[in-house]
């Protein structure tokens, strides 16, 4: 191991040791790891890249890098090595420090734990969300949960061709989606926020399965919806591009700090069709209900939230989630479209909860089967949607 390696080695440990009492009750633990980094001045740009993939690697693997750690600190090294993603940040380290005779990453979790052995005996999801969705402990779901998100961009101008200009002259390589015009895969480890591009509106971070939730309820050209969840407007901004100049998207949250930085995004964007509201009232043609939830569905994503979440925690959102649903579900004219969606994988949260407003609710009936978008599906986070239709 070269001195340079050792020392990265050893500074990764200790930032570990740092967070890891955090690990299972800290929600915050992105912004904290952020702020960290941050504050170390001997840090450039690639220090924080190459610290942040691998302590994401080991939060990710959490029960097999403690089990590593109970060996030796040189066991845990060479696990989170091994685990860690080929992207530029890794690549030198990985040369570095992961053994020689072992194998290339498999792209299994069962071919991982095979390798690593006794330090894999443990399940990577807390054995307890089994009875919530079984097909997360199942491949290929398991293996695309225990893997980096994909970068999926959604395009926001009719005139791509400024960002693919950009990009080809950033060197950058990207495709396109087979299932929504507007979505982009950035191939490329990048900052688009320090684009042209982004800058000027042109483009906006969403995750696929995000963008394929507004899909489930096919909303018109020239129709009103309510947002009723808009939180900073990711979903918002969708769906103001969708409904068009004659349409109208109105956005509501309880945080006025989400509302402004909508608000914010959409002058970027130059999308004149976007309010928002402290109090909506009146009829809608359709009403997005993007509940709060436990976030199950981007434990690849944030990985952390896999040691910090319970069921009481999951029994808690489902109570909001009914709650939301009953609020606003008046707000939907007769014949105008309700899509309830959650980035969850509990069936508590998701199935349940739209069986249960069905059930209480018998003038609105289901628009579409209940979509559940798995993440080996399409290399996407995890998001569930139900589209109600009100008849009365």
């Amino acid at each position: 191991m070269d001195s340079h390696a050792a020392n990265q080695a050893r500074t990764f440990l200790a930032l570990f040791a740092e967070l890891r009492p955090l690990l299972r009750t800290d929600r915050n633990l992105p912004a904290r790891l952020q702020q960290r980094l941050a504050r170390e001045r001997r840090f450039g740009s690639r220090d924080r890249r190459l610290y942040r993939e691998l302590l994401y690697t080991a939060i990710r693997h959490l029960p097999w890098i403690e089990a590593a750690l109970a060996i030796s600190d040189v066991t845990a090294i060479h696990a989170t090595a091994w685990l860690a993603a080929d992207v530029p940040a890794t690549r030198q380290l990985k040369t570095a420090l992961v053994p020689t005779d072992w194998p290339e990453l498999p792209p299994t979790v069962a071919a991982k734990a095979a390798h690593l052995g006794e330090i894999a005996r443990a399940s990577l999801l807390p054995d307890w969300f089994h009875a919530h969705c079984p097909a997360a402990f199942e491949s290929p779901n398991l293996d695309a949960l225990h893997t980096r998100s994909p970068l999926w961009l959604r395009l926001q101008t009719d005139k791509p061709e400024k960002v693919f200009t950009e990009f080809n002259a950033r060197g950058w390589t990207w495709r396109t989606s087979d299932l929504i015009p507007d979505a982009l895969e950035l191939l490329t480890e990048s900052d688009v926020t320090q684009t042209d591009a982004y800058t000027h509106g042109l483009i906006e971070i969403q995750d696929l399965g995000s963008q394929l939730i507004l899909t489930s309820a096919a909303p018109q050209p020239g129709t009103r919806w309510l947002d009723a969840c808009a939180g900073a407007g990711g979903k918002t901004l969708q769906l103001a591009r969708l409904l068009g100049p004659t349409g109208h998207v109105t956005a509501h949250d309880i945080r006025p700090a989400a509302l402004a930085e909508l608000q914010t995004r959409a002058s970027r964007a130059g999308l004149r069709n976007v309010s928002v509201s402290p109090a909506p009232a009146g009829l809608f043609d359709g009403v997005l209900v993007d509940a709060p939830c436990t976030g199950s569905g981007t434990w690849r994503r944030s990985p952390h939230l896999k040691w910090c979440t319970t069921e009481a925690d999951i029994a808690s959102a489902a109570k909001l989630q009914r709650e939301l649903l009953t609020r606003f579900a008046p707000h939907v004219r007769p014949g105008g479209h309700l899509l309830y969606a959650t980035c969850s994988l509990s069936r508590v949260e998701n199935e349940d909860i739209a069986t249960a407003f069905h059930a209480a609710h018998p003038h609105f009936t289901a628009a579409s089967p209940a979509r559940t978008i798995l993440p080996a599906t399409h290399n996407t986070d995890a998001f569930f949607a139900a589209t109600f239709r009100r008849e009365l």
